[in-house]
C-alpha cells in the first residue's frame, strides 16, 4: 500500500479560537479536500456535540467553517450523529438534537441542518459486507451508507479502552448502529435486571425474534432467552429503566479490531468521497461522552487532514509525542496500546500507517 498524503497545520500551545478558524480554512485550501465535494451530492459531517456538562469538544464556530467551505461547492452539506449505547443525553434523536441546539450546533448558526444517522432510537441501519476476519458484515447507520460523501472531524483524546480517540473511532463506533455498537462492545448476550424490571413490556413487544418471555410468580418481570437471543440490542433501546445488563469486558485488542471493521463497513461505497480532519486541541484523557468538565492533559499541536483515516490517526499519535514527549495515548492510558487499531487497519485495507506529512 501506498503511502498517503496527510496534510498538517501547527497551533500554539493554547491557541485561541480565532487560530483555529483560520487554521481550519487554511488546511480545507491546501489539502485535497475539494475533491471529495460535488454539485448536489449530500455531505454528512459527522462531529460529536459533546455529552451534557463536557466542554472540549470541537465547537459549532468551527463546523460553519468547513459547511460553508461545502456549500460554495454546491453541495449539500448535513449534520450527523448516532445514538449512544449508554443513557444519557445523546441516547436517543430528541435528546441527542436537543443537546446539540443547546451546544450551538444549530442550522442557523452553522448553515446545516442535523439529521440523526440511526433514526429515533439508534436502530435504523444498513448490513455492508466486508473483508472482516471477525465479521463477513457489520450494522452501520442508514443515512451514512446512503449519503454521497462524508467528513468526519475528530477531536483527539485518550480512551478507556481503545487507548486513542480519534478518526477510526469515529467512523468505527460513531457511524455504526446500535447493533454495530453493541457488537464491538459486547461478548455476551443481554440479561434482564428483574430488581430494576417494571415488566412494561416494550423489550417483549419490540424484540425480533421472540425470546423475551414473561418470568415470576408474585413480581412478574422479562427474562431473555440466552440460547436464541441474536444480541441485536433492540432491548437495550427501548428500555427506560436500565434494566437490560451486558458484558463490558471485551478487551482492548479485541474492540479496537471490531472497531476498525465496522470503519470499514462505513466507507466501503465511498472510498473516494471521505475526508477527515482530526483536531489536536483540548486533549484530554478521556472521550467528549463524559458528561463532566475534563482537565487537558496535553498542549495543543494542530490539525491534521487526509482522505485515509489510518495516516489520518497515525500521523496524529505521531505529531502529539513529537510535541510533548509521549503520544496521547501514552499520557491518558500508558496500558494500552492504540497502534493495534492502526496496524489492524492497515492490513484490511482501511488505510496506510505510512504516510507523507505535508505542512501547510
Amino acid at each position: 500500500m501506498k503511502k498517503s498524503d496527510v496534510y498538517f497545520i501547527g497551533l500554539s500551545g493554547k491557541s485561541s479560537m480565532a487560530e483555529r478558524l483560520e487554521a481550519t480554512k487554511k488546511i480545507l485550501q491546501a489539502s485535497s479536500f475539494d475533491s471529495i465535494l460535488k454539485k448536489k451530492d449530500t455531505i454528512a459531517v459527522k462531529l460529536h456535540v459533546g455529552e451534557k456538562g463536557n466542554d472540549t469538544y470541537v465547537k459549532a464556530d468551527i463546523i460553519k467553517v468547513i459547511v460553508s467551505r461545502i456549500k460554495r461547492s454546491g453541495a449539500l452539506p448535513f449534520l450527523t450523529e448516532t445514538s449512544t449505547l449508554y443513557k444519557g443525553s445523546r441516547s436517543n434523536a430528541v435528546d441527542h438534537i436537543n443537546l446539540a441546539y443547546s451546544h450551538g450546533f444549530t442550522p442557523q448558526a452553522v448553515g446545516a441542518s442535523f439529521i440523526m444517522a440511526d433514526g429515533l432510537i439508534g436502530d435504523s441501519e444498513t448490513d455492508v459486507e466486508i473483508p472482516g476476519r471477525i465479521f463477513n458484515k457489520v450494522s452501520i447507520a442508514r443515512e451514512i451508507v446512503t449519503t454521497d460523501a462524508l467528513v468526519a472531524v475528530s477531536h483527539v483524546k485518550g480512551h478507556m479502552v481503545s487507548g486513542m480517540g480519534a478518526a477510526i473511532k469515529t467512523l468505527g463506533m460513531g457511524l455504526s448502529s446500535r447493533k454495530g455498537k453493541l457488537r464491538q462492545h459486547s461478548s455476551m448476550k443481554p440479561a434482564i435486571n428483574q430488581d430494576k424490571c417494571t415488566f412494561c413490556r416494550k423489550c417483549i413487544q419490540f424484540c425480533p425474534e421472540d425470546v423475551i418471555v414473561e418470568k415470576g410468580n408474585g413480581k412478574k418481570y422479562a427474562f431473555i432467552l440466552t440460547e436464541k437471543c441474536i444480541g441485536c440490542g433492540e432491548c437495550l433501546a427501548v428500555c427506560r429503566y436500565d434494566a437490560v445488563t451486558y458484558n463490558w469486558g471485551v478487551g482492548s485488542m479485541d474492540l479496537q479490531k471490531r472497531m476498525v471493521e465496522h470503519a470499514l463497513g462505513v466507507l466501503m461505497n465511498k472510498r473516494e468521497k471521505c475526508f477527515f480532519l482530526n483536531y489536536l486541541i483540548d486533549m484530554t484523557k478521556d472521550c467528549d461522552c463524559l458528561n463532566a468538565k475534563q482537565d487537558i492533559i496535553a498542549p495543543d499541536v494542530g490539525i491534521v487532514a487526509s482522505t485515509d483515516p489510518v495516516a489520518c490517526d497515525q500521523a496524529s499519535l505521531d505529531l502529539t509525542a513529537r510535541a510533548d514527549g509521549k503520544n496521547i495515548s501514552r499520557k491518558a492510558y500508558p496500558s494500552l496500546d492504540p497502534r493495534i487499531q492502526l496496524k489492524y487497519g492497515h492490513e484490511l485495507g482501511l488505510g496506510s500507517t505510512d504516510y507523507n506529512l505535508i505542512t501547510v
